[in-house]
């Protein structure tokens, strides 16, 4: 690829020009079969003006957002259209509204039929391409956990045994939990653990625990 210019539009996996550089400790990389870059956990290949909205000091707080009721640790779908309707019929806000739950799922599908949501290690970070103004008025995680793991088109090939599913009313909201889940869950130890966990508050807990390092 030749010298970027002003007109260049940066794309993520492309090497970025000096002048949009930032000085941070870079994560893991990780790549799949198709080459792949897993760019939840390199946040500096996002754009600049993109990266500044992810990180703003008013970006949600993860654990404020999960509750007993949003969380699932015995998923029991076979495959991926299925796992993404038993993560929609598990947000409380949408329980009486099937034509929001329907909506939701179509974004979904949609975003998956782009690119996995898939991100490596056995996690799944289902949402769609857009903020969806009007399904809810605050931000919703719906945390999932499923036994043997689900094939899901992963970059590293590896079915996906934790889901977070996330639907945000606001562009700002979306992308700055999009950036706290793959900073969070850079950490092994925090996988393991969720893996283990034997409650859904213990699930909360470790999730703070884990902000609370970041």
């Amino acid at each position: 690829m030749g010298r970027a210019t002003p007109e260049h539009t940066w794309r993520p996996g492309e090497a970025k020009p000096p002048s949009a550089s930032r000085s941070s400790k870079p994560g893991k990389m990780t790549r799949g079969t198709r080459g792949h870059v897993n760019i939840f956990f390199r946040p500096e290949l996002f754009p600049d003006s993109i990266w500044r909205l992810m990180t703003k000091s008013t970006s949600v707080v993860l654990g404020e957002l999960l509750s007993p009721a949003t969380i699932n640790l015995d998923l029991q779908s076979a495959n991926q259209d299925a796992v993404l309707g038993e993560l929609v019929n598990q947000i409380p806000q949408l329980a009486k509204l099937p034509e929001a739950r329907q909506t939701l799922l179509r974004a979904l599908r949609e975003r998956e039929q782009l690119h996995s949501t898939g991100i490596g290690d056995g996690i799944a970070l289902p949402h769609s391409r857009n903020a969806l103004v009007g399904l809810v008025d605050q931000p919703v995680i719906v945390f999932g956990r499923h036994k043997t793991g689900i094939p899901y088109d992963a970059i590293d090939g590896i079915p996906a045994r934790l889901f977070f599913l996330l639907i945000a009313p606001t562009v700002t909201q979306h992308l700055a939990i999009l950036a706290r889940l793959g900073r969070l869950l850079r950490d092994p130890k925090l996988r393991k653990n969720l893996l283990a966990a034997d409650s859904v508050e213990k699930v909360i807990s470790l999730i703070r625990e884990g902000e609370a390092k970041l």
